[in-house]
This record gives structure tokens, sequence and C-alpha cells, in this order.
């Protein structure tokens, strides 16, 4: 990767987004995916916890927001599946390889791999350049995109879920280890969307209530014009401002789309809200991410 640069900088500053290309090298991407693979082939999962994953609405209170298994995940690795991939007595109906939607969400705690990446000197780099004085890693995924079913993911910021006072303060790093194209589902961005503030958010309910989530607003309908894409080569990383509106299509191609993803906060003179989904454990406080 060459330096970042003050443009780079600005440029994210004022389109609340940036693809930096050739960040961490081939090799890099296939280790990621290699050591992915091993944890999908041992995966050990329970009928019960067998979650779809969505980012309708309705559909996320009703699987994500109220399973147990997603709300305690931020300090464990857990699985999401995509729609329609177990048949009515919850067997698979594809390859296991081919069923997951993600991989989430402490992977960078618990998986030395992926540790390493996310606290990679380059990345460290990145957060300096960014002015970043107390940066820590809330949560991390890796995102498959699967082949002709990998879901569209509807319009969304990602402080939603992800709510700080005062706002601003999240960023996403979304490394692709493949291409990731128009054909197989590359991230869209409304420039400059990141200053528009939120108008959704998704709170915990109180204590021993049901749901365990529930959403404070509606999301907005967006003019679909408005939306420019954000191609990006293996190895490449998009940097994502917390309240950027972003989206992306379906995988209609034949080809998947593997990232990996994880989110900075910026824990310097910042809230973060005890009504995020969210929340440190006394097993996995928010780690530094610098080491």
């Amino acid at each position: 990767m060459d330096a970042v640069t003050e443009q780079d900088v600005q440029k994210y500053l004022e389109d609340g987004y940036l693809v930096l290309e050739g960040v961490f090298s081939p090799e890099e991407c296939e280790e990621l995916r290699a050591r992915m693979s091993e944890i999908v082939e041992r995966m050990d999962v329970p009928s019960h916890c067998r979650t779809q994953f969505t980012t309708d609405h309705d559909e996320q209170l009703k699987t994500q927001g109220n399973a147990d298994y997603f709300i305690t995940s931020g300090d464990k690795i857990r699985f999401f599946f995509e729609k329609g991939v177990f048949d009515d007595k919850g067997e698979f109906t594809v390859p296991r390889e081919r069923s997951l939607n993600k991989v989430g969400h402490a992977l960078h705690a618990h998986e030395p791999l992926f540790k390493s990446i996310t606290h990679s000197p380059k990345i460290q780099t990145l957060g300096k350049k960014l002015g970043l004085m107390r940066p820590v890693i809330l949560q991390s995924m890796y995102i498959f995109k699967q082949p002709g079913i990998g879901g569209e993911v509807t319009p969304h910021q990602d402080a939603t879920f992800l709510y700080t006072e005062p706002l601003g303060r999240v960023t996403g790093v979304w490394i692709a280890l493949e291409d990731a194209t128009l054909r197989n589902g590359c991230l869209w961005f409304i420039p400059g969307s990141h200053n528009n503030g939120i108008t959704r958010r998704m709170v915990r309910t109180p204590k021993g209530s049901f749901p365990l989530t529930d959403f404070i607003g509606r999301e907005q309908n967006y003019d679909d014009s408005l939306f420019v894409p954000a191609p990006v080569k293996k190895g490449g990383l998009v940097l994502i401002h917390g309240e950027v509106v972003h989206r992306s299509a379906a995988n209609t191609s034949d080809a998947s789309r593997h990232v990996y993803t994880f989110h900075i906060l910026e824990s310097e003179n910042t809230r973060w809200s005890p009504e995020n989904w969210l929340q440190p454990t006394e097993e996995l406080p928010f780690p530094s991410l610098y080491t």
C-alpha cells in the first residue's frame, strides 16, 4: 500500500468512504480464507441457533434481534446463515460452506490470524492518519456473499446499530478477500450522506422484555440514482464512516465475494450507548487498536 495521503483523508472526510487498493497481499487474503474454511468445516450449530440474517426491518426484529444467540455474540464466534439454506427439518439444503451469510462478531479476539490483520501496522498507521487517539475494536465479521444466493443488503448506516454520542466516532474497515465487483455485490455509497445524521436506531429493550431489541425511527427512502459503486480488488479495503448510507446488491453471479470487516470506535471523549445491542463484556472489553 502506498502511504495514505492527506488528500485521501480529505476525500474520506468529504465523501464518508474511501477505497484503498493493494493494502494486503493476495497471500494474506488466501490465509484468511483458508482459516475461515477450517472454522466452517468444524462448526457445530444447534438447530435452535440456525438464525437467518437479513437487513429488512421487520425480519431483523424477528430473527436477529429476537435471538439470544445474536445478542450474546459480541464476544464470541458465531454463525449466521442465508435464507433458504435449511429444509423444514433444519438440515442443510446446500453445502455447508455455501450456507453462511457471515461469521461474527469476535474473530479479532479469538482467531490469531484475524487478530494479526486487525492490529497490523498498516491498520494502526491508518488509524493514526485519521487522527484516532484511543481507537478500540468493537466487532469483526467474515462476510461470504455467496454466489447466486448472497442476499441484498438494503441501504443503512452503521450508526443505526453502533450508536455513539457524539455521532461520527465509528469507522468500518472492509477488506476485500476477493475482487468485489458490480456483478458479485460490491458496496454502493451516497457520497456526503454522513453529514445528515441518522433516522433509525436499533436498541436493546428493557431487561426481561421481548423482543430483545427494537427499532426507534425508520430508515429513509433513498433515491437510487444517488448511489455510487465502490468496486475494490482483492487485498484492497474500503473505509466506511459510521453515518454514510451504503448498500450492496444481491450476488447473482457465480463468484463469491468474501470480506473480512471490523469496526473501530474512537473512545476518546465518546459515550458508547448502553442501549446498543453490542456491549463490552468482562471476558472481552473492547481492545485497543494500538498495540
